[in-house]
């Protein structure tokens, strides 16, 4: 088992291979959940992993699980994974390199003809980057029982294309229901392997991140309302200008997170004003607020400050308001003995590394409620992420799917392994 290594140079050709599906001229990816390209990508992971003996299926959220058999197949099995949807101007490696080092993963055992003791599974969670239908994670917060698959059904993208018909559109909507209790393959324990979206690693100039965590993440929708009039022949003192609110609230929430320095973050990363002329008052505008922390009482008062400052500029500027929050999830904390592997597994291949939280959400996050979970780290290029120009070296890919492999198998192996008791 220790001696076991993954094939670098087959990982690197199939993250270039499936790059191909949705790549973009600027060398990037837009594979948007539940589109064309969606389906391609997923037909190519079906074939992969049937082609070394995992039996596949997917829920009626689309995740899709890909089985590799064990000695002791009544054992709950050893899950990996990620998602392969990108964001529309999306990299080559983030949520792609969890997946495709887990058929890695797969294919080094395959090879080798080794059959652990507990079955394993890979995942592909749909809808991990809430680009085209919010809020994100809607595939592991279904299983997790964090959201109704009622509400993630009716969500529409910006086409009014809802996620239910767009799920059945491409073919894998399955008849199980998503979730460890309903039918859907459950697992003893999961391992994410993750680029980390950050320059701590590279800086550090270290190999693997063990993440011990993720913050907690609050998205809303934020719609303010106000009265559309001509630009040369209203006077200032009598408009009800929304991008004026949107503009005075988008301060604000940069300002409310600054006033936790090093402990929060907040973001406006969408905005849309209405009608959008350049000689009409603005009457309405939707935008959205990210809050991230560690701290639950944080998140909470960051919210309740956003409110505060938005009840008080919507009566300064006589505009109405609707604050939804559409998107709560709780600072998560990994499974100390998932964690203690992912270190042994580094240290025994002699890979630096280092304790960090995540400050991006994962599907882990949500695996986190099921079952014993943690993450792995990889460096990326100048920490750039959620981008075309998104980069991490083939050497750090493999160091990554190798601590991956070695934390994995010692679960699997693991006299305690949990049986199947459903």
């Amino acid at each position: 088992m220790h001696n076991l290594r993954i094939d670098a140079e087959r990982l690197w050709d199939s993250l270039m291979e499936t790059a191909r599906i949705g790549a973009t001229a600027k060398g990037g990816i837009r594979r948007l959940t539940l589109s064309e390209e969606d389906k391609a990508v997923r037909d190519w992971f079906k074939a992969a992993c049937e082609a070394i003996g995992c039996t596949v299926s997917w829920d009626d959220m689309g995740n899709m699980y890909a089985v590799y058999p064990g000695k002791h197949p009544d054992r709950l099995p050893i899950a990996m994974g990620s998602h392969l949807d990108t964001q529309p101007t999306g990299g080559k490696f983030d949520g792609v390199l969890g997946v495709l080092a887990g058929l890695e993963v797969l294919r080094t055992l395959h090879d080798a003809g080794y059959e652990p003791d507990t079955p394993l599974m890979l995942v592909n969670w749909t809808n991990e980057e809430g680009a085209r239908y919010q809020p994100s994670m809607m595939g592991s917060a279904v299983y997790a029982g964090a959201l109704t698959r009622e509400r993630c059904y009716d969500q529409t993208d910006g086409d009014g294309v809802r996620f239910e018909d767009a799920l059945e559109a491409i073919g894998y909507k399955g008849e199980t229901p998503a979730g460890p209790e309903t039918g859907a393959p459950g697992f003893a324990g999961m391992f994410e392997l993750h680029i980390e979206q950050g320059p701590i690693l590279e800086a550090e100039d270290r190999t693997i991140g063990v993440v011990t965590g993720i913050q907690g993440m609050r998205w809303y929708k934020v719609f303010l309302t106000g009265k559309e009039n001509h630009a040369g022949t209203t006077p200032m003192h009598l408009r009800q200008d929304a991008m004026v609110g949107a503009a005075r609230l988008t301060l604000a929430v940069n300002e409310i997170a600054r006033s936790y320095e090093g402990r929060a973050v907040g973001t406006v990363g969408r905005i849309e004003i209405r009608p959008g002329s350049p000689n009409v008052v603005p009457g309405d505008v939707f935008f959205t607020v990210d809050f991230r922390s560690p701290d639950a009482a944080i998140l909470d008062a960051m919210e309740a400050g956003f409110r505060e400052v938005a009840d008080a500029v919507t009566a300064e500027h006589g505009l109405g308001i609707d604050v939804q929050k559409v998107s709560d999830s709780p600072p998560v904390t990994f499974d100390g003995a998932a964690i203690d592997a992912v270190r042994a597994s580094a240290d025994s291949l002699g890979y630096s590394h280092r304790e960090m939280l995540s400050g991006a959400g994962h599907d882990a996050g949500y695996a986190a409620y099921v079952a014993p979970t943690a993450m792995i780290f990889v460096p990326c290029k100048d920490g750039l992420s959620h981008n075309e120009l998104e980069d991490a070296t083939a050497a750090h890919c493999a160091a990554g799917a190798n601590v991956l492999l070695q934390a994995v198998l010692a679960r699997a192996n693991a006299a305690d392994a949990a049986p199947d008791t459903r």
